[in-house]
């Protein structure tokens, strides 16, 4: 085990669990940190959301991996200030800091996105974590913390509850409901595996040359939903059944359900190809092998098999 000390804010979540498991295949010291209690013997609780408890959270790390955030609808409201703790809790440990990032920068684009895109979302959430991707590397230049992101697009895996695929698609399909992919069902998407994003943030953790700037995380080919939820169907046994979900019903599941409403600032993201290119990262750090489609859906129909309420 190396001496360094690896924390992970976030530790709840489904990315912070899987990279604080990543971190400890790996033989780093991990110290995992949230808001609630302790979940294990190098686990603090610190509210980050405050300088002293993200000074307090992020003390003796070497590297500190910010998997946390507000709730998709105050994603607006509170970001900033968070990012703001969190880099005064790097900078108070002389850390480098990871950040667990998404594709929301780049708004509508034509064509796989690139890492050398303009941050161009004209969309409140877009544009508030194109303010947050500046905060840190502005952090970054000026020589407060040393700083990478690794972006990720929607994501599955063992503990992915609170995502747009772990209710409407394993959870539903395993309760005998429709599985329901949100967006049109025959438009390629990257969807990435959780395990597959905790190795990529640990990488970009443990390199130097990965600083300075935002990565896309390797993920598996894109996948249309049609294609996605039959191999969801595949492993749950042929028996639930698939449909899409559209514009139309986001907009009226969004009349009483807040996250929903949300999804359609976003919608063109679900209404024509989303792919992300990983293939900086492979250049730089592979080959990286991902995990096929396949047994990423079964590992995780396994998992709410077995954990999920």
């Amino acid at each position: 085990m190396t001496e360094e000390l690896h924390v992970v804010l976030g530790a709840t979540g489904a990315i912070g669990k899987a990279v604080a498991a990543e971190l400890d295949a790996r033989g780093h010291r991990v110290r995992t940190v949230s808001r609630g209690a302790a979940t294990g013997p190098h686990h603090v609780q610190a509210d980050i959301t405050t300088t002293d408890g993200a000074i307090a959270a992020c003390q003796g790390a070497a590297v500190v991996y910010q998997c946390a955030q507000p709730r998709y609808e105050r994603w607006v409201a509170e970001f900033p200030a968070l990012i703001r703790t969190v880099l005064a809790g790097v900078e108070a440990a002389g850390a480098k800091l990871v950040m667990a990032d998404n594709l929301y920068v780049y708004g509508p684009v034509d064509g796989p996105m690139t890492e050398d895109l303009p941050h161009a979302a004209a969309n409140p959430k877009g544009r508030v974590r194109a303010e947050v991707d500046e905060l840190i590397l502005d952090a970054h230049r000026s020589g407060r913390i040393r700083a990478t992101l690794g972006r990720a697009s929607d994501y599955y895996g063992p503990s992915g509850v609170n995502t747009i695929l772990g209710p409407t698609v394993f959870a539903a399909a395993l309760a005998g409901k429709t599985a329901r992919w949100v967006g049109d069902l025959d438009q390629p998407h990257t969807v990435a595996y959780l395990p597959d994003i905790a190795a990529g943030l640990a990488t970009l953790g443990e390199r130097a040359e990965a600083d300075g700037r935002g990565w896309h995380l390797p993920a598996a080919e894109a996948i249309t939903g049609r294609e996605f939820l039959g191999l969801v169907r595949t492993a749950a046994g042929g028996k639930p059944k698939i449909a899409g979900l559209g514009r139309g019903a986001q907009r009226l599941i969004g009349l009483f359900n807040p996250t929903v409403r949300e999804l359609g600032e976003t919608w063109y993201q679900r209404d024509r190809p989303f792919i992300a290119d990983d293939s900086a990262f492979q250049k730089a750090f592979g080959p990286v092998k991902v995990t096929p489609h396949d047994e990423g859906v079964a590992t995780t129909l396994d998992w709410f098999r077995h954990n999920a309420a």
